[in-house]
């Protein structure tokens, strides 16, 4: 904004937004939201937006107030022609228009996709570098059959980040992975009784390996229930208990190739619980691995084929 001819209070009101908006816009998204007190709907909205605000300020997001009554100048250069007005800023440009939010749910669901879009500074993406590696380092040391060593990984991750759910599933997993099912399932009713902490792919992944775990009982020797499966593949629970056993002793394919065979030949046996204990087993693995991918076409496959 050019200043040469302007008056003194405009100049000062341009230094003044300039200070609070566009130079915190540098490197944080700036909610700007123009209002007045007499306007019914601000009233309305703006306590969904301060909130939203204080919500996201680990993210990165601050808010700026602009009186459109105290500070005319400022809400002429942005033709604001109806209040509320609420945009996004970042680094001195207008980058979204969040006027259309009027819930905390729309209002959260667009800051996330601006945020996705933008290299803001913010502590929680500095910590989410920090710990990225750390959980590559303790998904590959589970997947190594290394339960307690990846217990001590993702534990130390939990402690600098205590609320991640990549880092409590992947201690969740651990612990199952260690033999000690009695204190994933502790681990898991703790967060279930903590609300929202115990949502998402990562708990859900960890709800499965725990589903599994407690169904898939591990065998001493697989050859007396593969020869019991052999002399009688009519007897499907013998079946599905090797297809546990298979699952407990780490051989995964083997197991999904039992339950494929038992899917193939009887679907709804047990209200599908081949299929069940099948797909329990992809969440565990986890959806985005090729393994998984490649079993799933199998699947598609036998059900659709």
């Amino acid at each position: 904004m050019a200043t040469l001819g302007m008056s003194a209070a405009d100049k000062q009101a341009i230094e003044t937004f300039r200070r609070d908006v566009v130079e915190p816009s540098m490197t944080k998204l700036v909610i700007i939201d123009f209002w007045a007190e007499w306007c019914g709907p601000c009233k309305a909205l703006s306590p969904v937006i301060e909130k939203v605000a204080a919500d996201y300020a680990d993210k990165g997001v601050v808010l700026a107030k602009i009186d459109v009554d105290a500070d005319k100048f400022i809400a002429a250069q942005f033709q604001v022609r109806s209040i509320p007005t609420v945009y996004a800023m970042f680094q001195g440009q207008l980058v979204a228009d969040l006027t259309q939010a009027r819930t905390e749910s729309q209002l959260k669901a667009m800051l996330d996709q601006a945020l996705a879009q933008l290299p803001i500074e913010s502590p929680a993406a500095d910590k989410e570098a920090e710990i990225e590696p750390l959980l590559a380092m303790g998904e590959e040391v589970l997947a190594s059959g290394d339960g307690e060593r990846a217990i001590g990984i993702f534990g130390q991750i939990v402690q600098m980040a205590p609320d991640h759910p990549g880092a409590q599933g992947g201690l969740i997993r651990a612990l199952i992975a260690a033999g000690r099912v009695d204190e994933a399932e502790m681990a898991i009713a703790h967060l279930d009784a903590d609300g929202d902490a115990g949502k998402g792919l990562e708990i859900d992944r960890a709800r499965s390996a725990l589903a599994l775990a407690k169904n898939a009982a591990p065998v001493g020797d697989l050859a007396p229930l593969e020869a019991a499966v052999a002399a009688n593949p009519g007897d499907m629970d013998a079946r599905l208990a090797l297809a546990g056993g298979q699952m407990a002793a780490g051989e995964r394919d083997a197991a999904a190739t039992t339950l494929l065979a038992m899917i193939a030949e009887d679907r709804d046996w047990n209200d599908a619980a081949a299929r069940q204990r099948l797909l329990q087993l992809f969440d565990v693995v986890g959806l985005e691995d090729p393994w998984v991918s490649a079993q799933r076409r199998k699947l598609s496959a036998v059900l659709f084929g």
